[in-house]
C-alpha cells in the first residue's frame, strides 16, 4: 500500500465519522433544530457526484469516504424529517 493510498482513508475515516457524530446528537437530543436540511443534502449530492467523478469504483476508500458517506447523511436527512413531523408537546 502506498502512501497516497494512506492518506486516502483519511478522508473514509473523517467524513463518516463527522456525520456519525451530527447522527449521535440528532438522536440524543431528538430534535433537528438548527440543522439545515439543504445542507446536508448538498452534502450527500457532492458526495456522491464525486465519486462518480473520481471513477474510483472499487477502491475502499471512495467507497467508505464518498458512499458511506453519503448514505450516512441521507439518514440525517431522514432524521431531520422524522424529528420535524413530531408534534411538540406544550408546556404546563
Amino acid at each position: 500500500m502506498t502512501l497516497i493510498e494512506i492518506i486516502g482513508y483519511v478522508p473514509a475515516i473523517i467524513f463518516p465519522a463527522a456525520t456519525m457524530m451530527q447522527i449521535w446528537h440528532l438522536h440524543k437530543t431528538k430534535t433537528s433544530d438548527g440543522v439545515p436540511m439543504l445542507t446536508w443534502l448538498a452534502f450527500a449530492l457532492g458526495n456522491i457526484s464525486l465519486y462518480i467523478y473520481a471513477e474510483k469504483y472499487y477502491e475502499m476508500q471512495s467507497i467508505l469516504g464518498q458512499l458511506g458517506t453519503a448514505a450516512l447523511q441521507f439518514y440525517v436527512i431522514w432524521q431531520i424529517f422524522h424529528y420535524r413531523a413530531k408534534p411538540t408537546t406544550a408546556p404546563k
